[in-house]
């Protein structure tokens, strides 16, 4: 697999169909646009120690930004269309860089004060509505996959965050981590004025008008709940597992964040061989296999796992399923909508970070309830076992679709 992808890359006509600076500029925001995205959760720590957070409290501060990403994103897809993704991007680096910084300056100490901060957050997740379009619009149809595919790849800068954020809040103190996360923001900023340009030309989008239509159809709605469960499940584990690494077994919090770090990494790298299955058995095949797997690893989490040694395995192929799921459910959608394409990135993306806030939030509410993440994990594999069900039956009405998928609508694993 890896083989193909590079194959690809240096295709000699993939180079030329382009504007490889741009794709790289689109990389690069997207990738530290993630990592500041999740920040509350490696900080979450220091910050609860600090305000005296009890666990339903940690759980909802580090749910918001994603929550607040996913409805973003609808307004970053409405500006992208009318003022182009460049300029939407710089635009949104400037206001993150500037929330933060005030954020620094301010530095405030209240559980109310966070949630201006996770607003902030919530535009840096948005970069999924700006960076992708940047660059599918230099690359004509044939070479889409490998392009968003790069682009894609920053979703990987969530295990950056996991890594540095709690050994240098230790060091330097929690406020000064956010001050700090402004550098790299503005480095990339700097580099993408640099690189990046403004499509020629760009596909005409109907706008939010244009999702009406498909929201009356059942099967947006099974895609929509589908990326919910995989990458609602990677996102929010990405924002609370630190905390909870901490929490449950007692795990420094330099640890803790590298032992999700080690996951999250996992979870975003093993996404364009979630495409590539699909491809080769096919996209509801690859989803049956993947919830199957989820829910019998979340489960077993649920039950409790008395050590670290038995539970990071557990996560980690928790993680290798989620993840490869997320490139198979986008699999589905050029198959299921071939000429709806873009609302159906919009909305599947935007339905992700919906269910994000959902598992971050309700295993701090778990925790806060009944003294145990338990219950937040068995109710995560329950749902993972309906997604199941959804998957069962939806086979029966997609399986003539599934097989035009197999024989090529193929943009994928990339997104």
């Amino acid at each position: 697999m890896a083989r193909v992808i590079w194959d690809r890359i240096v295709d000699k006509g993939f180079l030329k169909a382009g504007h490889a600076p741009t794709l790289l500029a689109a990389f690069l925001y997207f990738d530290v646009s993630f990592m500041v995205w999740v920040l509350l959760g490696p900080l979450g720590i220091a910050i609860s120690h600090d305000l005296h957070l009890n666990a339903g409290q940690k759980g909802l501060l580090v749910a918001t930004p994603v929550l607040a990403g996913a409805a973003f994103r609808v307004v970053a897809g409405g500006l992208v269309d009318l003022f182009g993704p460049r300029r939407v991007a710089i635009g949104a680096q400037l206001l993150v860089i500037a929330g933060l910084a005030l954020a620094w300056l301010l530095a405030p100490h209240s559980y109310a004060a966070m949630f201006g901060i996770a607003l902030v957050l919530g535009v840096a997740g948005a970069s999924f509505a700006i960076a992708l379009p940047l660059a599918s619009a230099w690359y004509p149809p044939r070479y889409q996959g490998t392009a968003l595919g790069i682009a894609g790849a920053g979703n990987s800068g969530t295990a950056l965050a996991s890594l540095f954020a709690p050994g240098l809040a230790i060091l330097v103190g929690w406020v000064n981590v956010i001050g700090l996360a402004t550098l790299p923001l503005t480095g990339v900023l700097a580099a993408f004025l640099l690189l990046a340009r403004e499509p020629a030309q760009r596909p005409v989008s109907p706008g939010i008008s244009g999702w009406w239509p498909v929201l009356r159809s059942a099967d947006c709605w099974c895609l929509m709940f589908f990326y919910s469960v995989t990458f609602g499940g990677f996102v929010g584990l990405a924002s609370f597992l630190t905390i909870y690494f901490n929490d449950q077994y007692a795990l420094p919090p330099a640890v803790a964040g590298t032992c999700t770090a080690l996951v999250v990494f996992v979870g975003s790298f093993v996404r364009p061989l979630g495409g590539a299955l699909a491809d080769r058995i096919g996209g509801m095949r690859a989803l049956t296999l993947i919830y199957a797997a989820a829910g019998l690893v979340f489960g077993a989490i649920g039950t409790g796992l008395p050590s670290i040694y038995l539970a990071f395995p557990a996560f980690f192929l928790g993680m290798i399923a989620l993840g490869l799921g997320n490139g198979a459910v986008f699999q589905l959608v050029p198959a299921r909508f071939p000429h709806k394409v873009g609302v159906l990135t919009g909305l599947v993306g935007m339905s992700g970070g919906f269910g994000g806030f959902y598992l971050a939030s309700s295993l701090g509410a778990a925790r806060q309830a009944t003294g145990s993440y338990g219950p937040g994990f068995l109710a995560f594999a329950a749902i993972a076992g309906a997604a199941l069900a959804c998957v069962l039956a939806c086979k029966r009405r997609w399986s003539p679709t599934s097989a035009m998928a197999d024989a090529g609508e193929r943009t994928t694993a990339a997104i």
